[in-house]
């Protein structure tokens, strides 16, 4: 014998439909909590990955910065050491050339002394002489120096023939004096003018001047520490 089901009332659809709406409502949070902490999980990994760029970026750009003030104050350091380098040799040269230029004075004042630079103009021209070899030479000096130069003359030719054993003849260039800008001293040339020695006291000074500058620079300022060898 079967049972037939009877109609629902109004009351009991009513129920049922609630039950419905309750079911539905719940899932439907459910899925929108779910949707919630997918978002915020897939927020979060968003957000540290940017983060973690802009930290990237940002140590970049400091280390870059780091980097081009580096530079900058090396070559900030170069510069000033160069100039402090370049200031100290300027100051050494003047001393240097102050001392050459009070040697050149004192040379102005030695042919005041007639004796004693008659004495030179002896060992200047003998010098000369030997240098040359030559049978005739011409002396040339300056026009002030003429008068003691010809003095001068045969006593260098009585020490060349005692050193040499031979005789020379030496004339003094009065239509050719050397200029006063030579200090004194004379040059003496040979063949024609060909070949000459300059015994000027101007060009003794200079030759003195670049063999001595390495001894007078340790004299004055001290020995180069960065100077391997010594004379």
């Amino acid at each position: 014998m079967s049972t037939v089901a009877r109609p629902l009332n109004d009351e009991e659809v009513f129920s049922e439909m609630n039950k419905m709406v309750a079911f539905i409502r719940q899932e439907a949070l459910e899925k929108a909590r779910e949707i919630k902490v997918k978002a915020d999980e897939e927020f979060n990994i968003e957000k540290a990955k940017l983060v973690r760029q802009e930290s990237i970026n940002v140590e970049g750009q400091f280390q870059r910065k780091v980097k081009q003030a580096e530079v900058k104050q090396r070559i900030l350091t170069s510069t000033l050491i160069n100039k402090s380098r370049l200031e100290v040799l300027q100051e050494r040269q003047e001393m240097l050339d102050s001392v050459f230029v009070e040697a050149q004075q004192a040379l102005k004042k030695l042919p005041e002394d007639k004796e004693k630079y008659t004495k030179l103009l002896i060992d200047l021209c003998l010098q000369a002489f030997l240098q040359l070899s030559d049978d005739t030479v011409t002396v040339h000096a300056r026009k002030t120096d003429l008068d003691l130069l010809k003095s001068a003359l045969p006593k260098a030719l009585e020490l060349y023939k005692e050193r040499t054993g031979k005789d020379i003849s030496a004339s003094a260039a009065e239509d050719s004096p050397l200029p006063d800008s030579v200090l004194g001293g004379v040059r003496v040339s040979a063949l024609g003018g060909r070949i000459s020695v300059d015994n000027t006291l101007q060009e003794r000074l200079d030759l003195s001047s670049n063999r001595m500058l390495p001894q007078l620079r340790d004299v004055l300022f001290g020995q180069s520490p960065n100077r391997k060898f010594y004379n």
